[in-house]
């Protein structure tokens, strides 16, 4: 029986981090939660990174927590879950869940953490913390209504029903649903896209969708230190692929 594990890889400057516990369908062990704010750190602090695919080993995102790890202190099993999910949310790069299969609970709650959802046909989606008696912590609740609004929001909470490709593509929770076998051609592609582009632009609008405040002049200082816009301005006129070299500074 294989391990439960976070996996990674770098390729064309896109790292993509699989979910993998194939006995229990990628369910997050607390050591796979554990694991992940470090793994993030670790990319996030890496120049050759510019994006980031999360995704599930096989037919599968992942169907949640490892109800076996709550057992023992639910408390402590919720904190090492919000702080992944905080982790994944505040990483500095784009990011990108990539599902198949089903997305349940706290793989929806790291999904809804990431900037973009892909999802294959016939992904399944839910927020099954009532079906527990668990209190959704109240971060993962407020973006979760960001991404759906309140009424999707109480409907996925209250109820803990999942819902198809098609309903959460409608409600916003995923952005782009694919044919069964074009998700990970999709992804590559949109992946490449976002690589080429200023990571200086999209680090300065991540924090501002999501909310963050008193950071306009750190990033007015940041674009007139870097060569992006002078870059991407020549590169339009020239008529050609701009090379863009700002990078997220070390230990973001």
């Amino acid at each position: 029986m294989e391990e439960p594990q976070l996996l990674h890889s770098v390729t064309e400057s896109v790292a993509t981090v699989v979910i993998r516990h194939p006995a229990k369908r990628n369910a997050m062990t607390a050591a796979m939660w554990a694991s992940l704010p470090p793994l993030l750190g670790a990319l996030a602090d890496d120049p050759a990174v510019r994006a980031l695919v999360l995704t599930g080993d096989g037919g599968t995102f992942c169907a949640g927590a490892d109800i076996s790890t709550l057992q023992g202190s639910p408390l402590e099993a919720q904190r090492l879950a919000v702080a992944a999910e905080e982790a994944l949310a505040a990483f500095p790069k784009p990011t990108l869940a990539a599902v198949r299969g089903h997305c349940v609970g706290g793989g929806a709650q790291l999904a809804a953490a990431c900037d973009l959802r892909f999802a294959e046909e016939g992904a399944r989606f839910g927020v099954t913390p009532a079906k527990l008696g668990i209190v959704y912590p109240s971060s993962a609740t407020r973006r979760l209504v960001s991404l759906v609004g309140p009424a999707t929001a109480k409907y996925l909470l209250f109820s803990g029903e999942l819902i198809d490709a098609e309903r959460a593509l409608r409600t916003g929770l995923v952005d782009e649903v694919l044919p069964a076998g074009a998700l990970d051609a999709r992804v590559a592609e949109f992946t490449r896209i976002l690589a080429s582009r200023s990571l200086l632009t999209q680090a300065a609008a991540k924090e501002f969708a999501d909310g963050r405040t008193g950071r306009d002049d750190h990033w007015h200082k940041a674009a007139a230190a870097s060569e992006d816009t002078a870059e991407g301005v020549t590169a339009f006129l020239e008529r050609r692929a701009p090379r863009f070299t700002w990078n997220v500074p070390r230990a973001w």
